[in-house]
């Protein structure tokens, strides 16, 4: 069997926890392969809703099991709250949740680094959910991180002790106050390291490479956007980890060749939260509209959404980048209501029309040209079928289809795993 990848297009909250949950009961393993807790995976379903960071999507149906790979970085504090929330809704998570020896672990001086790096920036801050995401990427490049096997071996408070006491240190080159009592956090880090010791630990890129020749079907969940990732996003308004496809390679210990299917979700127009350039941004009525309907505040952080017209330019580079292979359009229902819908369909650079994502899209190089179409009145919330899409949506759906030549295969209508229509 080969392992099928599910990726956000744009710059994250694209709807990946959603489409992840609806598609969970195809795959017998469902495994996160990068990013950390500055995820928001938010799935609505039987009247509730549900946000998670680092546990996998496939987490509330019981036939599924749900991996943390060795690309992921997990906070136990912030993991252990997500246990807690599963643990009222009485979800059997310890049956079924899994987590790589080879994750690295953010301790608590890692958010004091994040926080003092982004506030010594000053207005060229990148915008970082400040979870501690970047340092502990950086340790772990830099060959001296904490690793999740770490914690059964009788040396890993040494080990821990060893790397808070540089961490201190390098807080001193930041010409910034920030307030903190190590105490404090160091009891509530070990408290959490003590609930995750009772998850089952394992090798994973073995576990994954036999279950796949036993004929296991298995969905990777990425984090984060295309458009975010460390080497081919908008650079430096990017994460820290490589949430493309081949992140799923290196994230979980599987061979390019391994892959199979790659699912690409992406908003029927396009949101940014923090910093970075957008070329599509939008700052008058249809902006806020959107923003407003679209309910377009982060899952993680609670920061408002940028919002703006569907960029097929970025678009049509992600899926490239990504070989993607079936698409899925996200919050159509927020489009509802426009009389004229506008996408992007080329940039003026530098004095010159190009249809590829340039080195550097800032507002000073870049700017957007646009093709109109009608838009769509109707309520798409209630509709179950495809034959129920009003003309015009199917209009803009065959526009986008025919630009980026991959097909849509789902139209998501709402915020609910029963709004998903399948085309």
């Amino acid at each position: 069997m080969a392992v099928d990848l599910l990726l956000g297009l744009q710059w994250g909250d694209e709807g990946k926890g959603k489409i992840v949950d609806v598609l969970t009961k195809n795959y017998d393993i469902i495994a996160r392969f990068q990013g950390g807790p500055n995820a928001g995976h938010t799935l609505i379903f039987d009247g509730n809703k549900h946000v998670l960071h680092t546990i996998p999507s496939g987490i509330f149906h019981d036939s599924a099991m749900n991996l943390v790979g060795n690309g992921v970085v997990i906070d136990p504090v912030i993991f252990k709250k997500e246990l807690d929330n599963l643990s009222k809704h009485n979800i059997d998570y310890k049956s079924k949740l899994l987590i790589s020896r080879k994750a690295h672990l953010i301790l608590p001086t890692h958010r004091l680094l994040d926080a003092a790096s982004e506030t010594s920036k000053g207005k060229a801050k990148i915008g970082s959910t400040l979870k501690g995401i970047g340092p502990t990427y950086m340790d772990k490049t830099g060959r001296n991180g904490m690793r999740v096997g770490d914690l059964e071996l009788d040396s890993w408070k040494d080990k821990y002790k060893a790397l808070t006491a540089k961490h201190i240190k390098m807080l001193d080159f930041f010409d910034v106050d920030i307030q903190y009592d190590l105490s404090e956090l160091e009891t509530e880090f070990c408290r959490a390291v003590d609930t995750l010791k009772e998850l089952t630990f394992i090798d994973s890129e073995d576990y994954l490479n036999r279950a796949m020749k036993a004929g296991k079907s298995i969905l990777a969940e990425g984090a984060q956007g295309s458009l975010l990732d460390i080497d081919f996003g908008t650079y430096p308004f990017v994460t820290s980890s490589n949430t493309t496809a081949a992140g799923a390679c290196t994230g979980l210990g599987v061979a390019p060749n391994k892959i199979g299917e790659v699912f690409g979700i992406f908003k029927a127009y396009t949101t940014r939260v923090g910093s970075g350039p957008f070329p599509t941004e939008l700052f008058d009525k249809d902006g806020e509209t959107m923003g407003r309907i679209g309910h377009e505040f982060g899952a993680t952080t609670g920061r408002p959404r940028r919002c703006g017209w569907l960029d097929l330019i970025a678009l049509k580079y992600a899926v490239e980048v990504n070989g993607v292979t079936q698409l899925m359009m996200m919050k159509g229902d927020v489009l509802s209501g426009f009389d004229t819908i506008k996408v992007c369909t080329s940039y003026n650079y530098k004095g010159k029309e190009i249809k590829h994502l340039p080195y550097n899209i800032e507002s000073q190089n870049v700017s957007v040209n646009y093709t109109e179409m009608k838009g769509w009145q109707a309520d798409l919330t209630e509709m179950t079928s495809a034959d129920q899409l009003p003309p015009n949506l199917n209009a803009y759906i065959d526009f986008i289809e025919k630009e980026l030549e991959v097909p849509i295969k789902i139209v998501s209508v709402g915020p609910d795993r029963k709004q998903t229509i399948i085309r």
